[in-house]
């Protein structure tokens, strides 16, 4: 099963027993929006800068969400930077969208209940450990020495920006994990998209968490 890197962070960042959130929703959000204008720019159909996102291929590559955020890029027509995008992108619709896709593939078991017999509450289990564990093996062979692609090289990069690296492999070499989301290892094209991700997913983040505390 081919899943988006958007995806593969939704099942990295719930737990496979109980299906609980690891890091927090500001965090997770910046995330998927930032894990989406990665995944464009990776397969080039968008180059990204500090203060601009730019369609190079405006046609549709057949996945739904990727398709939908790039024709909204393209049918802007104005020069927003990356974070705003990922404030756009990132929100709570494409991660229920992308949580019940993985549910209705069967990755995924949707189960919901309530807090306090009145709260409703909705949690993400694993059904089958196939997908999560080919992602997992990708990324522990990176964090182990190996040089990744770029597609997992941009889910590391993603992950700790939004500090889910830190749950989702705690042993996990800081060192190593600086190697890669540096770029030290990849070519030009591939070391800027990493570099411009995490910080947009950074800046994204944290602007998200200080509007919340002052709302």
């Amino acid at each position: 099963m081919t899943v988006t890197i958007a995806e593969e962070i939704l099942l990295l960042a719930y737990r496979e027993e109980d299906g609980r959130q690891l890091i927090g929703s500001t965090e997770l959000g910046a995330a998927l929006g930032g894990a989406v204008l990665a995944e464009l720019a990776v397969e080039g159909r968008i180059e990204l800068s500090q203060k601009r996102v730019v369609v190079k291929e405006a046609a549709g590559g057949g996945d739904t969400d990727l398709d939908a955020a790039l024709a909204r890029i393209a049918e802007d027509g104005k020069e927003r930077k990356p974070a705003w995008w990922v404030a756009k992108i990132g929100t709570s619709k494409l991660k229920n969208r992308l949580l019940t896709k993985l549910a209705d593939t069967g990755v995924l078991t949707q189960e919901r209940g309530k807090v306090l017999g009145v709260f409703p509450t909705t949690r993400w289990p694993e059904a089958d450990g196939s997908v999560e564990a080919e992602v997992r093996g990708r990324v522990a062979s990176a964090l182990a020495g190996a040089d990744p692609d770029a597609r997992t090289a941009v889910l590391i990069a993603v992950m700790h920006a939004c500090k889910l690296d830190r749950k989702a492999f705690p042993g996990a070499s800081k060192e190593r994990i600086k190697e890669i989301t540096e770029g030290e290892w990849a070519g030009e094209a591939v070391a800027k998209t990493i570099a411009d991700i995490n910080a947009v997913i950074m800046i994204a983040a944290t602007t998200a968490a200080i509007s919340a505390a002052s709302g």
